[in-house]
């Protein structure tokens, strides 16, 4: 097993950050440039959002394929074959003539890329030691955060200098580079089993896992977090560029550097998920997303910016806690009960726009607000049901100890 403070701890934990990395800077690159990708295309506002929407779906579904086969062919096999594909979809971005070609180049990308993220959580949990794995785990969403944000940023910045395509191409050449660091770097699996592939077997272990009491909370919580998350970034652009503010896109685009908050509240959660409970986290980081989130209701920009601050700490700080719970207390299939965790993720990130839309026209930025704290409610009754789980779990370890 993989022991924290080794040197193979640090090279397996930084190739791991490297697909991270690789995952979401891929998956967010368009994001800051759609309205210069719908002029270029001379399509609607709400056709070239497919671009970023279609793909959290087809991650959502795509887990459901990846997860069973990882657990009968492998784990580092499924994922170094999934970057390449997605690698070279990358570049082939930077080439396609015409918005439906970018879409359909983008969902097979986004196909790809679902092998990696729910292989990876499958693969900490098999490999590293029970302490180190809090850590790792910690880590790899640091670098979900920082992926996110780099891409995005990126986008903006390459785009303004040259042209989209450049950018495309750019994103693509650093594509390549973190396929090789980690084929480099990874160990392979050695705590592996494989367990037959059969669809009847499949389909048991998603119902174990969607009947799992103590699964299912995690389930939640990560699905409608994410929901907020995304849904809240973006309506916050359109409050930026309204009146009373009335900033550029560009600027506009410099608040996805408030992700960097995420990458060190992953790497603190999962430390500190070692002196204290995951559920006990987990209230941490929903309270902070809480006070960041009520922050943005006082109409000064700084103060704005702080709120989105505190809500990506919060947020990414409570997403380690929840995958984390998965991993440590799926008893089979580990693969499908992380890709489980992720559809209900990216599922909710595929909503989040549709459900704070309906405030945002309803309410403004208040009923945004007001939308996200009630969803927060859910979440905190969730963490509260959680926590009896672990103490119903310690009495039962306990209690076999003791007999």
């Amino acid at each position: 097993m993989i022991e924290e403070k080794t040197a193979q701890f640090r090279r397996t934990t930084f190739a791991l950050g490297v697909a991270a990395f690789f995952i979401f800077a891929n998956l967010h690159f368009p994001q800051p440039i759609l309205p210069v990708l719908a002029r270029e295309f001379q399509v609607s506002d709400v056709m070239i959002s497919l671009l970023v929407s279609v793909p959290l779906f087809v991650l959502a579904i795509a887990f459901f394929i990846y997860s069973p086969l990882s657990d009968a062919l492998g784990r580092k096999k499924i994922m170094n074959t999934a970057m390449v594909i997605a690698c070279f979809l990358s570049l082939g971005l930077a080439v396609v003539p015409g918005f439906e070609g970018l879409l359909l180049i983008r969902t097979l990308q986004a196909i790809a890329l679902a092998g990696i993220p729910t292989i990876a959580l499958a693969y900490i949990s098999e490999e590293y030691a029970k302490k180190a794995m809090t850590v790792a785990i910690g880590v790899y969403i640091s670098a979900n955060s920082f992926g996110g944000m780099t891409g995005r940023f990126m986008s903006g910045v390459l785009t303004d200098l040259s042209s989209w395509r450049i950018a495309f191409l750019v994103m693509g050449l650093i594509s390549v580079l973190s396929v090789i660091l980690v084929l480099l770097f990874l160990p392979n699996s050695k705590q592996f089993t494989p367990q037959p592939f059969h669809f009847k077997e499949v389909i048991a272990n998603y119902r174990h896992h969607l009947s799992d009491r103590q699964l299912q909370p995690a389930y939640i919580v990560g699905g409608l977090h994410f929901l907020i998350f995304i849904g809240f970034y973006s309506y916050v652009a359109f409050l930026l560029l309204a009146e009373p503010f009335s900033l550029s896109t560009t600027v506009v685009g410099f608040v996805f550097i408030t992700y960097m908050a995420g990458t060190f509240s992953s790497t603190l959660a999962g430390k500190l998920a070692k002196k204290y409970s995951q559920a006990y986290c987990l209230k941490i980081g929903i309270l902070i997303m809480a006070v960041g989130i009520t922050l943005t209701l006082i109409m000064n920009l700084l103060l704005i910016v702080l709120g989105l601050l505190l809500l990506s700490f919060g947020f990414f700080f409570a997403h380690s806690c929840s995958s984390a719970w998965v991993s440590k207390y799926a008893t089979t299939a580990k693969a499908s009960a992380s890709g489980l965790y992720l559809t209900a993720y990216y599922t909710g990130g595929g909503l989040g726009g549709i459900y704070l839309g309906w405030f945002w026209v309803h309410a403004g930025w208040i009923g945004v607000v007001a939308g996200s704290m009630m969803i927060l409610v859910v979440t905190t009754y969730t963490s509260i049901q959680m926590k009896h789980l672990e103490e119903t779990d310690h009495l039962k370890s306990t209690s076999y100890t003791v007999n």
